[in-house]
């Protein structure tokens, strides 16, 4: 069974090259999604809130990339399986690493990969925390990664370049799987990149679809906030301490504001959000120009309710306090009385049915 012609180097290396190309794509993307939900120490104070689009294009290609990578990962496992199963397993140290190289990055990728596409349809079916267990996974990957190229060097280095032509049967193999993920990326790439919403056959979200125009990954019912408290008030802590009801609000100056929520799920969509800038708000509670903002959300639980905004964002001009969404007073659903948009933030950094904002 393992007689095709096709288990051989060359084709192995420049599938490798392929998956090499999707995988630093995707690690890379997601190493800047994972700073940018939850940075930390000095880093914090450094991200910048533009370009506007910044979180959406990048978590866009990390997730193109993840999904590009599996059919990349069967044909490349396909065309080097007969060595999996080589006797005897282990033939001195040098070997024995190199295996050991190969059995972390399989398993880390095959899993990487299969826990990322259940994440981006919001399942999840095991009992550990997804981000934190991705995230760990990606430099596992890498790890076995470099191993396995430290060990298979000189092979991949005399098999690099295209020797003569190529036979028919490799030519087949490769323009097949170069049109899988075309077509993978064809059906699925439509949640992030505007221009291919038609053909969004696939892909687990639909940016113009929900409430308002825009899709909701957390509703007000399961976040318990469909019913507004009553005498709802905004409070705003600071030097200068001080609440504001909803006729407070809309009685200071509104501005608009074109800005996407992008979603670690991979999806995307633009809107026109309407409110009060958050520098106005700060700067009413005497806040410094390098303070930063905590905001806490209505809802009683979940991992997100408060949320640390650097001082970049919250001194950002096109950092809303918004209570509008095209046009249209906030729905329960996109966080009514109030909700954070700020650019270039993950979208579960929106802070939505927004009860308290703290200067820090």
């Amino acid at each position: 069974m393992f007689d095709s012609a096709l288990h051989e180097p060359r084709t192995a290396v420049v599938l490798g090259r392929l998956l090499g190309v999707a995988l630093l794509v995707c690690f890379l993307t997601g190493l800047l999604s994972h700073l940018l939900q939850d940075p930390t120490g000095w880093v914090a104070g450094h991200l910048p809130s533009r370009p506007v689009n910044g979180y959406r294009v990048s978590q866009g290609l990390h997730v193109i990339s993840g999904i590009a990578a599996v059919p990349l990962l069967s044909a490349k496992l396909w065309t080097v399986y007969p060595k999996l199963f080589e006797w005897p397993p282990v033939r001195g140290g040098s070997h024995a690493v190199e295996r050991l190289g190969i059995a972390v990055l399989v398993a880390s990728m095959l899993l990487e990969l299969f826990t990322g596409l259940l994440n981006t349809l919001q399942w999840y079916p095991w009992p550990f925390p997804f981000r934190q267990t991705h995230f760990w996974l990606a430099w596992l990957a890498v790890g076995g990664l470099l191993l396995h190229v430290a060990a298979k060097g000189p092979l991949i280095a005399r098999h690099w370049r295209r020797v003569g032509p190529a036979p028919a049967q490799r030519r087949a193999f490769l323009g097949a799987v170069t049109a899988s993920v075309a077509a993978v990326t064809l059906v699925t790439a439509g949640q992030s990149v505007p221009w291919l919403r038609r053909t969004d056959l696939l892909a687990p979200r639909r940016p113009d679809l929900g409430p308002q125009g825009l899709p909701v990954n957390r509703t007000a019912a399961q976040a318990g906030t469909g019913a507004t408290p009553a005498g709802w008030r905004l409070r705003v802590d600071g030097p200068r301490p001080y609440e504001l009801t909803m006729d407070d609000i809309l009685a200071m100056p509104q501005y608009e504001a074109e800005l996407p929520i992008a979603c670690v799920e991979g999806w995307s969509a633009s809107a026109r959000w309407s409110g009060v800038r958050v520098a106005d708000l700060l700067a009413r509670a005497g806040a410094p120009p390098s303070a930063r903002l905590r905001v806490t959300s209505l809802e009683a639980q979940g991992p997100y309710r408060v949320m640390d905004m650097p001082a970049a964002y919250a001194r950002d001009p096109l950092t809303l306090l918004a209570l509008r969404v095209n046009g249209q007073v906030l729905s329960a659903d996109h966080g009514y009385p109030a909700r954070i948009i700020a650019p270039g933030r993950p979208g579960v950094l929106q802070t939505k049915w927004v009860a308290l904002m703290e200067v820090l």
